[in-house]
């Protein structure tokens, strides 16, 4: 039995393209019968005729796609991205924790502390504060 008409009427009547209207095949008599608008909204009312919700799109395809940031993506200055402000606020967090850990480990007493701290400027990263305290070590002990 061929439904095509009732589900192409089915689907202006509901305002939704033909692959979201889905005809109950046990109602199949019933919904051939019905040729007019009017019949058409009774059998959605009852169900005979459903209407499926809107199919998202998925975004697990560009959830997984790694990011591109390479230096070929970058626009502006050097510093647009990152401020020296807040580059130099990182970087002084890191040297300060750094040397916080190393005191409390005992790497360093209180009074080589004190005079790293207040030269931190002077060194560039965290690896190189490393080797210089391991320097001053070797070098004292």
């Amino acid at each position: 039995m061929k439904l095509d008409y009732q589900k192409k009427l089915a689907a202006k009547v509901a305002g939704v393209g033909l692959d979201r209207v889905k005809l109950d095949p046990e109602k199949a008599d019933m919904i051939s019968e019905a040729i007019t608008r009017s019949d058409i909204k009774r059998l959605i009312r009852s169900k005979a005729i459903r209407i499926l919700p809107k199919r998202g799109t998925s975004r697990a395809r560009s959830r997984e796609r790694p990011r591109r940031k390479g230096p070929g993506r970058r626009k502006g200055g050097k510093y647009s991205r990152l401020s020296r402000k807040s580059r130099w606020i990182n970087k002084v967090r890191a040297l300060r924790r750094e040397l916080r850990i190393m005191k409390e480990k005992g790497m360093i007493d209180i009074n080589m502390y004190r005079y790293l701290y207040r030269r931190l400027s002077r060194f560039e990263s965290v690896a190189h504060l490393r080797s210089y305290v391991m320097r001053e070590v070797q070098r004292s002990g």
